[in-house]
């Protein structure tokens, strides 16, 4: 079944917003963001609302202009492609096979953070997941 319709130029429209941001917001590693990731091609994630965002969490930090991220869903899914946990902010599930390298320009605002157990959990099954 083909999706319903998709306007790419809001979205490009807002990505020449972000793009202009002068400065991106300081993060760090295991910190769940609400990103811009936009309105993508077919089966990939997007962010929804008028600033096409999505929860993430941050997985590598490179610099401070590169990390990254796993997008994020409420939806529990218990199979080898996400990784299910809780936050202070509520229960959440990382789309592991969904992992992408993004600009912190498209961080919006901080959320939480994931407890270092479940972090290093959830990279483990990524790394099982892409045979690292």
């Amino acid at each position: 079944m083909r999706e319903m319709f998709k306007d790419f130029w809001k979205w490009h429209k807002k990505k020449e917003q972000i793009n202009n941001i002068a400065e991106a917001p300081l993060f760090h590693e295991r910190e769940i963001w609400f990103c811009h990731l936009g309105n993508n091609v077919g089966t990939e994630e997007d962010g929804s609302g008028k600033d096409f965002l999505r929860p993430i969490l941050i997985l590598r930090k490179y610099n401070k202009d590169a990390l990254t991220v796993v997008p994020l869903t409420r939806r529990r899914k218990d199979t080898e492609h996400y990784y299910s946990f809780e936050t202070s902010d509520g229960k959440s599930t990382a789309i592991l096979s969904q992992t992408r390298l993004v600009d912190a320009r498209r961080l919006s605002y901080l959320v939480s953070t994931i407890n270092k157990e479940d972090f290093q959990a959830l990279k483990e099954k990524l790394r099982v997941l892409l045979k690292l």
